[in-house]
């Protein structure tokens, strides 16, 4: 059974930094082609952030994303990373990893592609 636990949230002024990381355990992660980043807050759906493939070599991000937050693979780790610098305020939610079988990147900003999701990490972000 897959298991993704995410860890890094917390709080930090607008212009600060955070970095977000997703442990990968439990199967062989080439059960798996790819790990994306959603958000969520209340009241609305789940927000694609970024993706990136098990090589680490293919990444996706949304506009908002673009330009501020890094998605990386480590592999020996089997882990995902997330580095969000010039947080806004507008970048507060919950921040969910999930992992996909899908191999098409325009696929990744789905939720419904992926099948495996972690219980998410708070990111809160003070103007």
């Amino acid at each position: 059974q897959v298991r993704l636990v995410e860890s890094g949230g917390g709080s930090v002024q607008a212009g600060g930094s955070l970095r977000l990381s997703c442990a990968y355990s439990g199967v062989p992660f080439s059960r798996h082609n790819a790990m994306g980043w959603f958000r969520q807050v209340p009241g609305n759906d789940r927000e694609f952030v970024a993706a990136i493939s098990s090589n680490g070599n293919r990444t996706k991000y949304a506009d908002s994303a673009q330009g501020r937050f890094t998605v990386t693979r480590d592999i020996v780790q089997n882990t995902m990373n997330l580095q969000m610098n010039t947080l806004k305020p507008e970048d507060t939610a919950v921040y969910h990893c999930g992992a996909t079988r899908r191999t098409v990147a325009g696929l990744w900003v789905r939720s419904k592609e992926y099948d495996t999701w972690g219980q998410g990490t708070q990111v809160t972000v003070s103007s």
